[in-house]
C-alpha cells in the first residue's frame, strides 16, 4: 500500500514538473460540453475581426443581422444567433466528416468565427454600404496559412438573401466577376419593376434593393461571370401571365434547375450539370434556406412547398467539393417561425457542409485585383 502510494506521489511529481500551470489548466478546463461556453459557431474562437485588422484566419464565419429588405415576413435579422445555437453540437473535438475524410476544424485552415458586421435595421442604403465596407474589410486581412491562397474567405450567417450584393462587390474587387451557385425556390433576379407600388424614381441602391431584386443589381453592376451563373431547386410562382420572368432571368446569364428536376436527374444529375456549368471560375455559393421544403425548414421568410430534403441538400454540396469556391452564405433562416429548431439546425449543418467544401479546395496563387473599381 505504501509502495502505490510513493509510485502515485512521484507520478504526480513528474507530470508537475513536465506540465506548466497552463497545461493543467487547458486540461481542465479548456473544452466545452455542446451546451456550455459562449455560443460561437461550433464553438470556434472568435473575434471582433472589423476592429482588429491584424487578426488572421483563412476562413471565418461572420454573422449580418439585417431583414429590412424582405418582401414578406421579417425575423432573419436573428438567423445568425439561431444558426450559432444550432451548431452547438459542432466542434473540433467531435468534427470529423467521414464523408470526406477531414476534420475541417482541425485542418490546415485557421477557422474563426468573425462575429457580426453591424447593419442599422432603419435606413436600407446606409445598411448596404455598411455592409459592402465590412465584407472589403474582411477580406482585406492576412490568411493564415498563406501557401493556401492569400485571400480568406467568408461564409456569411444571414440574415435576408439581399446581404449577397455587398459581398459580391467586394469579391469583383478581388477575383473579378463571381459565378453564383444559387440554391432557392426563388429567382431573385426580378427587375424592380414587378414589385407591386414600385416609384420609378425610386434611388437605385435603395428602393430597388431588396431580397428579390439583388441579383438583378449585381448584373447591372457587372459584378456576375457571364453565362455561367446558375439557379438550383425553383418552385416559385412567375408574374403575369407567361414565362417573362424566366426570359429576364436568362438575360441576367443564368441557367435553372427547378426544384421536380431531382425526380429525373438525381442528385448526381444536378450536380454534373452545375459543375459543367460553372467550370473553373470563382464560385460563390447563395444558399436560401428556403430551397429545403417548408416541413423540415418552416422558420423562413418566404416558405414554398415541394422543396427538397436536407438530405438532398446536403448531398447536392458533396458533389460540389472540388470547385474553386470563394464564398458562401447560408439566409433567410428567421427563428421566430421555426419548430423545434430544425430550421436552424439544417443552416449549421449545410455551412458545417460549406466549410468542408473550402477546407478540401486548396487553392494556390495570386488574385486579380480590378482595376477599374471606383469607391462604392
Amino acid at each position: 500500500m505504501k509502495l502505490s502510494t510513493l509510485v502515485l506521489g512521484l507520478a504526480a511529481g513528474v507530470y508537475a514538473k513536465s506540465s506548466t500551470k497552463q497545461d493543467v489548466l487547458d486540461a481542465r478546463f479548456g473544452s466545452d460540453w455542446p451546451f456550455s461556453g459562449i455560443s460561437t459557431f461550433a464553438h470556434l474562437e472568435t473575434d471582433r475581426c472589423l476592429v482588429n485588422p491584424n487578426t488572421k484566419y483563412d476562413i471565418a464565419l461572420i454573422g449580418v443581422p439585417f431583414d429590412t429588405a424582405v418582401s414578406y415576413r421579417p425575423g432573419a435579422r436573428f438567423g445568425p444567433r439561431a444558426i450559432r445555437a444550432a451548431s452547438m453540437r459542432q466542434s473540433s473535438l467531435r468534427g470529423f466528416n467521414a464523408r470526406a475524410g477531414i476534420n475541417p476544424y482541425k485542418d490546415w485552415a485557421k477557422i474563426i468565427d468573425c462575429q457580426d458586421i453591424p447593419v442599422t435595421p432603419v435606413d436600407n442604403k446606409l445598411a448596404l454600404h455598411q455592409m459592402t465596407e465590412g465584407f472589403k474589410e474582411l477580406l482585406s486581412h492576412d490568411t493564415a496559412s498563406p501557401t493556401h491562397g492569400r485571400v480568406p474567405r467568408l461564409v456569411t450567417l444571414g440574415g435576408d438573401h439581399s446581404i449577397v450584393l455587398p459581398h459580391l462587390r467586394a469579391l469583383k474587387q478581388i477575383h473579378g466577376p463571381i459565378t453564383v451557385i444559387h440554391f432557392d425556390a426563388h429567382l431573385d433576379t426580378w427587375l424592380p419593376s414587378k414589385y407591386p407600388s414600385g416609384w420609378a424614381e425610386a434611388e437605385a441602391g435603395s428602393g430597388h434593393f431588396t431580397h428579390g431584386t439583388m441579383f438583378w443589381m449585381a448584373h447591372t453592376e457587372g459584378l456576375l461571370a457571364e453565362d455561367s451563373c446558375i439557379h438550383a431547386g425553383l418552385r416559385t410562382r412567375l408574374s403575369g401571365t407567361d414565362y417573362e420572368d424566366y426570359a429576364d432571368d436568362s438575360k441576367q446569364g443564368f441557367a435553372r434547375i427547378s426544384c421536380d428536376d431531382i425526380d429525373t436527374m438525381g442528385v448526381e444529375g444536378i450536380v454534373d450539370t452545375i459543375v459543367k456549368r460553372v467550370g473553373d471560375n470563382p464560385v460563390y455559393i447563395s444558399l436560401d434556406i428556403d430551397v429545403i421544403d417548408p416541413g423540415m425548414a418552416p422558420g423562413t421568410g418566404t416558405p414554398e412547398v415541394g422543396g427538397w430534403t436536407t438530405r438532398e441538400m446536403i448531398g447536392l454540396l458533396r458533389g460540389l467539393s472540388g470547385l474553386n469556391l470563394v464564398g458562401a452564405d447560408i439566409v433567410e433562416v428567421s427563428p421566430a417561425f421555426d419548430n423545434a429548431e430544425i430550421t436552424a439546425l439544417a443552416g449549421a449543418q449545410l455551412a458545417y457542409e460549406i466549410l468542408t467544401n473550402m477546407v478540401l479546395s486548396r487553392h494556390d496563387g495570386e488574385t486579380h485585383v480590378d482595376p477599374s473599381h471606383d469607391e462604392l
